[in-house]
């Protein structure tokens, strides 16, 4: 599988190209390429566009966007006003600051879990511009259970498990996974090539996924896309899923998914 891109970069639109289209939007699920997510603005956010990959108006009960933060951007009066925030660093470096502490920074791989009520600082200093994914949703809280404190890591201090032996996958839960408090799991997913689903899957979870390197298709509800890096796709619960890798070289992606929390009728 080739990726191609219509219409080409050039000034010019290829003939019979326009219009092409991989994005696909229904009302159990979202497949969109990054080429057709355009950029918003923010006041918190300074030099910085903000794309936007989920939110509630999709059907999505948390929101997710790219940022791209150019030297000196970024926010300096961040505040998660019950809401609990996940940033993950794609590229470039970002320094954080969180409540009273001193700044830390994030570089290619870094992430933070911040918890509602908590402020923060998000900038970029450097003379390279940053791109951060950053995921946002309401905390579903639990009587006698206390909320959760803030982590700041970077992915490759995460042990990669291979859960049911099969061999050529491999998760990193960027979030404490047997942590009951929590009521989201972030993953990295890695597939080696050959490898997949060893079922088509149907849950009750929400899914957000971001492509972060190499390729395959998808099978979503009834019908399979391409998918590539930097694509992004939303699964409402129970949609139909399976990931089957190709080319030459492995997948991975990071996946959240809500867990931990009970059936929710008033939904």
């Amino acid at each position: 599988m080739t990726r191609r891109f219509l219409p080409p970069s050039a000034p010019t639109v290829a003939p019979g190209a326009l219009g092409y289209n991989r994005a696909v939007v229904r009302r159990s699920y979202a497949f969109l390429p990054p080429e057709g997510i355009l950029e918003s603005r923010l006041p918190a956010f300074e030099r910085t566009a903000v794309h936007f990959q989920a939110a509630p108006a999709m059907g999505a009960k948390f929101a997710q966007a790219l940022l791209v933060v150019a030297p000196g951007g970024g926010t300096r009066k961040g505040q998660c006003n019950g809401l609990q925030h996940f940033f993950y660093v794609l590229s470039g470096t970002v320094e954080l600051t969180l409540d009273e502490a001193g700044p830390t920074l994030l570089v290619a791989g870094g992430y933070t879990y911040l918890p509602p009520r908590a402020r923060f600082s998000l900038r970029n200093e450097t003379a390279e511009t940053a791109r951060v994914l950053w995921l946002k949703r309401p905390y579903v809280a639990i009587e006698d259970f206390a909320v959760p404190e803030p982590i700041v890591s970077h992915v490759d201090a995460v042990e990669a498990i291979n859960h049911g032996g099969n061999v050529g996958r491999s998760w990193k839960h960027l979030l404490p996974r047997d942590d009951l408090r929590f009521d989201m799991e972030i993953n990295i997913l890695g597939f080696e090539p050959g490898n997949c689903f060893p079922a088509v899957e149907t849950h009750i979870m929400e899914h957000g996924l971001y492509m972060l390197k190499g390729q395959g298709i998808y099978l979503l509800d009834n019908q399979w896309h391409e998918i590539w890096q930097d694509d992004f796709i939303w699964m409402g619960p129970f949609v139909p899923q399976l990931f089957y890798p190709t080319g030459w070289s492995e997948s991975a992606y990071l996946l959240y998914k809500d867990v931990n929390r009970d059936v929710d009728f008033a939904a």
